[in-house]
């Protein structure tokens, strides 16, 4: 890539940290698709040497007439329909909205759909890199083999249309494998990944009663070997309705005793049944991390995940055949399904299994190297790790590839983008996303064709009515709002399971506003169309009427060396005071004296605001996650206003139950016993 497409490092928040030259801006597929759509679809035409007005032009269509911008969406990727649909749009309530009724299609047709050119058949559909950081490819035709040998084993022990089926995998290709064959026959998928115990997993599949069971022996993570035998046995129990446990020897432990191995059930050469399902039809269910009571088992169909990720995988991240698509992800997190979708485009997929910082903190830029990804995400917390441990990526690891670095799971720091600008390469693309497990997509996030900022999310995603309202219910700019969606994505849920009567699916995103999604993060949209996240709506911090994010105040302390992680919440008193603590979890030799905390209090004052230097700063042992890697953060609050542990949070969704118990006891030191 030319240096022409980079513009010049600058203090100035209104210039830009990056933008793509012209040559970059006319190859993109989303620059394509808006001429081919305004030739077949009424869609605005492009605007001459104006990227950002284009794009701007052609979300305000694609959000104002959903039915022909999602009509245009199926043509332009040549989706399948097998049975024709009546209409786009029947109904665009929310919740409710019906989308392609009448159409039947499959969702693993279309990820397989490469394997029918002879010319790509023998290319690698998927790399698999473990620890040792060394590839292995499995072709095309050889991915379409299993998916259409184990579909016919599925059907063999009665797996029919609803059924679910479960996976208890790492990030391996077998995941890929039975997610694909579970899709081909009709069944609805669902995978934890082997990190999570036995109760966090069966609080999950016990919820939806899967009748097959796909899991490893055990797994590898940071050089070691963890066994899962014993945990595979409590699942076998605990789970009555299985017909069958599948057995993959990742660690080369024999079958136990009733199990089928995976060898014998995708050792076939038969071609792959497409059952043809209504467009409506359940492809997967997932979790949210579930801090309170079970975790929501959400819904997702067919053919919603199918437009979704071919519009976002192919226009928003630019993907097509001839890329390496890489995330580190587990197959606990709705990125390990977002990932899988990158087959909808014909692009090599990337799985790695392993810790992301083994045998160094480097190691994801290694997979990058080894595998040629052209496209790699990861999370903002790695980013924040390698730049605070003096990785220099693009001096010790040959990048020349990766055309775009993503990072989602938490907003990325201002520090993030300078860091990946300066130590990865000056010509890159890099796009923080967001959005959620809740619509396994992003509301904002990666566009091609635009400058980046630091600090912001290059605009609302195409088809997604993004917006921030005040608590009146007004559109705001430049201010901090809830983030809204004002119209139907054809990912959101179709339901929650075991909520018969959709009031679990309606309290949790249209209490507030009915008939408006608010999703519970506080944004800002920026006069010149980006998007701030600024953390969760309901932990952020509001003091004297000044709202700020969570994440601001950690991407401001969390330069300082001394402090390893942090956690800040803020406490309504009875009184009507306010009370905010900043927990810290001091790195290695650090203490916290007066010195460090007048240091992070100062930090706070001055690069954020003196209204939000916390009223105490208190030393933690840790700080406690979703098993997914979120900060918990509303769960702790609540400990602090006197909510019991059990009832402030699902022990299995943390990472560190005992974790719970150091802010339990700060909790009832402030009540003096009571909470």
């Amino acid at each position: 890539m030319s240096p022409a497409n980079t513009a010049p490092p600058t203090a100035d928040p209104a210039q830009p940290l990056w933008r793509p030259g012209a040559d970059r801006v006319d190859r993109a597929a989303i620059t394509r698709f808006q001429t081919w759509a305004a030739d077949r679809h009424g869609a605005p035409r492009l605007v001459p040497g104006d990227p950002a007005a284009s794009y701007a032009a052609l979300h305000r269509w694609s959000v104002e007439d959903l039915p022909r911008f999602w009509q245009a969406v199926a043509e332009w990727f040549d989706v399948r329909f097998s049975a024709p649909y009546e209409t786009v749009l029947a109904d665009r309530s929310m919740p409710g909205a019906r989308w392609f009724p009448g159409a039947t299609l499959n969702y693993a047709e279309h990820a397989l759909r490469a394997a029918e050119d002879p010319a790509r058949a023998g290319a690698p559909a998927l790399l698999h890199v473990d620890e040792t950081h060394e590839p292995r490819p499995v072709s095309w035709s050889g991915l379409r083999r299993q998916v259409g040998s184990l579909a016919a084993e599925l059907r063999a022990l009665g797996v029919r249309p609803g059924d679910r089926v479960s996976g208890y995998l790492p990030n391996i290709p077998q995941a890929v494998v039975a997610l694909l064959a579970s899709a081909a026959v009709g069944a609805v998928w669902t995978s934890c990944a082997p990190d999570f115990g036995a109760r966090s997993v069966l609080d999950r599949f016990q919820q939806v009663e899967p009748v097959v069971l796909f899991t490893v022996d055990g797994y590898r993570y940071g050089g070691k070997e963890h066994d899962r035998t014993g945990t595979v046995a409590e699942l076998r129990r605990e789970l009555p309705g299985l017909r069958a446990v599948v057995h993959v020897p990742l660690l080369g432990t024999p079958a136990p005793e009733g199990a089928l191995t995976w060898d014998d059930l995708t050792s076939g050469d038969t071609e792959p049944v497409f059952e043809q399902m209504p467009f409506d039809h359940p492809l997967w269910v997932l979790y949210s991390s579930g801090t309170t009571g079970l975790p929501k088992a959400i819904v997702q169909s067919q053919g919603g995940i199918l437009l979704e990720h071919l519009k976002q995988l192919g226009l928003h991240s630019d993907l097509g055949p001839g890329d390496r698509f890489f995330w580190y992800t587990s197959t606990g997190w709705m990125m390990w399904n977002f990932l899988v979708s990158g087959l909808l485009t014909g692009t090599t997929v990337v799985l790695y299994d392993g810790s992301p910082g083994h045998p160094r903190t480097d190691a994801q830029w290694s997979v990058a190297e080894r595998t040629g990804a052209t496209f790699y995400g990861t999370s903002a917390a790695y980013v924040m790790a390698c730049r605070k441990a003096g990785v220099h990526p693009g001096r010790d690891f040959d990048l020349s590839r990766v055309r775009c670095v993503a990072t989602t799971g938490s907003p990325l720091p201002p520090d993030g983008f300078r860091w990946i600008h300066d130590e990865v390469a000056a010509d890159l693309w890099t796009a923080s996303v967001s959005g959620g497990t809740d619509v396994c997509s992003c509301f904002a996030g990666a566009v091609p064709t635009l400058p980046v900022h630091i600090g912001e999310l290059q605009a609302p995603c195409l088809g997604t009515d993004l917006q921030a309202w005040d608590a009146r219910g007004k559109p705001v700019t430049d201010e901090v709002g809830e983030l809204i969606v004002t119209n139907p994505m054809p990912s959101m849920p179709l339901r929650f399971w075991n909520d018969p009567d959709g009031s679990r699916y309606r309290d949790s995103y249209f209490d507030m506003f009915p008939g408006n999604w608010r999703h519970g993060d506080w944004i800002t949209l920026t006069s010149h169309g980006g998007v701030v996240i600024h953390g969760r709506s309901d932990s952020t911090l509001n003091r004297q009427g000044v709202r700020m994010g969570s994440a601001d105040i950690y991407e401001a302390v969390e330069r300082l060396p001394e402090i390893r992680e942090s956690l800040v919440i803020g406490v309504e008193q009875a009184d009507g005071g306010y009370w905010m603590p900043l927990f810290v979890h001091l790195a290695e030799g650090a203490v916290l004296d007066d010195a460090l905390r007048d240091r992070v209090k100062r930090t706070i004052r001055e690069q954020l605001s003196p209204r939000h230097v916390p009223d105490e700063i208190i030393e933690a042992p840790g700080v406690p996650h979703t098993l997914t890697g979120k900060r918990i953060e509303v769960p702790v609050k609540r400990l602090f206003q006197g909510t019991a542990l059990d009832k402030a949070v699902n022990p299995g969704s943390v990472d560190d139950v005992e974790l719970l118990r150091f802010y339990e006891g700060v909790a009832r030191g402030r009540s003096g016993g009571t909470a």
